[in-house]
């Protein structure tokens, strides 16, 4: 019985310590987005990097992806390749084009 305990308590420990690391993050974010970077791109990208942290974490902890087997970390791997290979995409598409409201 006192196994099923202990498996328990380390099993919230990790589970609060992901929680306060998702809070953390959320601050980081909201302070990052008060912060001027200098170009927009930047601060997309500081933004994308926090939320890509976090989404590590709730995929990692709260999907089990961390005592999964190799497979799983090939597929996780691709997956983000691609979504950093989009997102890329997507950023340096938005500097070819003029911004699409004007100021007068």
């Amino acid at each position: 019985m006192s196994t099923d305990h202990s498996d328990f308590s380390q099993h919230l420990r990790g589970y609060l310590f992901v929680f306060y690391a998702l809070l953390f993050g959320t601050l980081i974010t909201v302070g990052a987005s008060y912060i001027p970077f200098g170009h927009k791109a930047l601060n997309i990208a500081v933004a994308l990097l926090i939320a890509s942290v976090k989404a590590f974490l709730v995929a990692g902890y709260f999907m089990h992806l961390m005592s999964e087997r190799k497979m799983i970390y090939g597929i996780l791997a691709s997956t983000v390749f691609f979504a950093i290979g989009l997102m890329g995409l997507t950023l340096w598409s938005m500097v070819d084009f003029p911004p699409l409201t004007t100021t007068h």
